[in-house]
């Protein structure tokens, strides 16, 4: 791997989760609340704000998403692919669990939760809606957070670099005939030519622009431009999620107080979604006898979701007002305490999971560098 990769994959993933992350479940409550207020108070407003949108993409959102989005991708070097064979076995795992089990996995828990177990308590009207919000959130692996559940696991950054990289490549591709499928499958109308632009507009556009402003920062003034940038948009990237979200509940209030248990119960499977996945990637990649520091990141990265796209795309195809938004953004109430939990078993497990024989112990894969010996 090359030094310059090397260099990056230990600052991105030595991210801390900072004050504003650590409480990102507040904030959210905090805008829920904010929301439904303004919705009250100034319904007007919200329904021309809704109503700004070319071909089914509401503009405001379509900046905000962009906020979010690009400071994120802005971490992710492509370059790091190349290192895709030095941890074959834990890229593999995640990989498979990512998009061969997770969308899979949440279309069935949907069906099973939404469905039938708590359809009685929910808005009939709704229940597709629903379903196609909790496809959407689990149809895209997560980009920018997955750094900071990698540290906290003190997992091998550049397995974490290479992993997101690999998975950005991979949605430009796969999201769109995912969700199609799986909405498909859920007998849930697919309006491809929005599917295909939200894809356009919230993946590829972004990515490219990402990348090209990534290129120029590094040659103008190298890695400390770039952290120096990062940091700089980290506020922005943030008030932009949080903007969004008073937006999605200034629609969503009256629904919401009419049915105060619907965020409960829409949590429900995401919660059962989460805990599968990181089991299963975490188990996957124990048997296959990777390192810890591996296994980690692997779990987390298996188990969390790219909310921001899944909050815009599910705007972009059903609307403000749908079922679908409000269930992409309970995704973004519980992410934080959840994959908080996730790493703490991680963490606590690890004795367990190096007593595994051919398991090389975290000490001999030499940490702080995220070089193993042996190449692994």
């Amino acid at each position: 791997m090359s030094a310059q990769c090397e260099v990056t994959g230990v600052r991105a993933a030595g991210a801390q989760l900072g004050f504003f992350e650590r409480y990102l479940t507040l904030w959210v409550f905090l805008c829920i609340v904010t929301g439904i207020a303004l919705g009250h108070l100034f319904p007007a407003a919200f329904q021309a704000l809704g109503r700004v949108e070319v071909a089914r993409v509401n503009l405001p959102v379509a900046v905000l998403v962009w906020l979010m989005i690009v400071p994120m991708l802005l971490k992710v070097d492509f370059g790091a692919l190349h290192a895709v064979r030095r941890h074959w076995k834990g890229i593999g795992v995640t990989l498979f669990v990512n998009w061969g089990v997770k969308p899979f996995s949440m279309a069935l828990l949907a069906w099973v939760f939404i469905r039938h177990a708590f359809a009685g308590w929910l808005p009939a009207e709704q229940l597709d809606a629903y379903v196609a919000g909790l496809i959407l959130l689990a149809a895209a692996p997560c980009t920018a957070m997955v750094f900071v559940w990698s540290r906290l696991t003190r997992g091998e950054p550049n397995f974490t670099l290479t992993q997101v990289a690999l998975n950005d490549t991979i949605m430009v591709f796969a999201f769109a005939p995912i969700v199609g499928l799986l909405l498909g499958l859920s007998s849930i109308a697919v309006p491809w030519d929005t599917l295909l632009l939200s894809v356009a507009l919230y993946i590829v556009i972004p990515v490219v622009a990402a990348q090209l402003w990534r290129a120029r920062l590094l040659r103008r003034g190298g890695r400390e431009t770039l952290e120096r940038t990062l940091v700089r948009l980290h506020v922005p990237s943030l008030a932009a999620l949080l903007v969004t979200l008073v937006l999605l509940f200034g629609f969503q209030g009256g629904q919401i107080l009419a049915q105060p248990l619907v965020i409960l119960l829409l949590a429900v499977p995401i919660l059962v979604q989460v805990f599968f996945n990181s089991g299963l990637a975490y188990l996957l990649n124990r048997a296959l006898r990777s390192p810890h520091c591996v296994a980690g990141p692997s779990a987390l990265i298996g188990a969390s979701n790219f909310f921001e796209l899944a909050v815009a795309t599910a705007i972009a195809l059903f609307g403000f007002e749908s079922g679908a938004a409000l269930a992409t953004v309970v995704g973004v109430l519980i992410e934080v305490p959840v994959m908080l939990a996730v790493a703490g078993i991680v963490n606590r497990t690890r004795t367990w999971y190096e007593a595994t024989p051919g398991v090389v112990p975290y000490e001999v894969c030499c940490p702080g560098t995220g070089i193993h010996p042996q190449g692994m």
